[in-house]
């Protein structure tokens, strides 16, 4: 679709990766569809910021698999790659598993008590039918253990390959599977709790490795 042109402009102060961010989720609610060509000079009017940061989150974007640039000659937004899809899946399922393993045992209950919070913004979402809503939340929800675990190399490698997920999250939070994921939530908050780091773990990792990546599923979440 058309640059939109009636966006609100970004401070020009924004570092890179906020326009990382808008320009990420812009290409995962279907605002920029898979295989539109996207040009710095439109993006940067658009985001109201010069064309350095614009083209350096391209780049960022480039690595995360959302977007094909081809050197001297165009930046397209690229298609869903299922085993792309699948790969950076395990990747991320597996870190989310080495995050609550390590954060399980030292939790404190406030922590614990902004999972429950997060989670309660998650449910109230997923009953509104709001998935953006949704996707926050379940962010702010997993982001805990993640922070607590205090492993860098893992928050590295989750914030290159989460984004290609998010088109499956957008599928999972607008249908039923919206539902598991809050019972999952419950499960892996309670064994936080309790301190159980092996079975929080195997939990954390179904709730990512569940993913859908197939291709039924991938055409759906286009369509979302």
């Amino acid at each position: 679709m058309p640059i939109p042109q009636d966006a609100v402009s970004v401070d020009r102060t924004l570092l890179r990766d906020d326009v990382y961010r808008r320009l990420r989720d812009a290409i995962v609610d279907g605002t920029f569809a898979p295989g539109e060509q996207l040009k710095d000079g439109e993006l940067a009017s658009w985001l109201g910021v010069s064309r350095t940061p614009v083209r350096e989150a391209l780049l960022q974007l480039a690595h995360a698999g959302l977007v094909v640039a081809q050197p001297g000659r165009s930046t397209t937004v690229s298609s869903l790659d299922l085993r792309a899809l699948a790969e950076a899946r395990d990747v991320v399922a597996a870190m989310h598993e080495l995050a609550v393993r390590e954060a399980a045992p030292r939790l404190t209950e406030t922590d614990l008590a902004a999972m429950r919070e997060a989670d309660a913004r998650f449910r109230a979402a997923i009953e509104a039918g709001d998935v953006e809503a949704a996707l926050r939340a379940d962010d702010d929800l997993h982001a805990v253990p993640v922070a607590v675990a205090g492993n860098g190399a893992l928050t590295r490698v989750l914030e290159q390959l989460t984004p290609m997920l998010r088109r499956a999250e957008r599928l999972r939070f607008a249908s039923l599977g919206g539902r598991a994921s809050m019972a999952r939530h419950a499960e892996l908050i309670r064994l936080c709790g309790e301190g159980d780091a092996h079975l929080a773990a195997a939990v954390a990792f179904d709730t990512w490795h569940s993913l859908p990546t197939t291709e039924h599923a991938a055409h759906e979440t286009e369509d979302h």
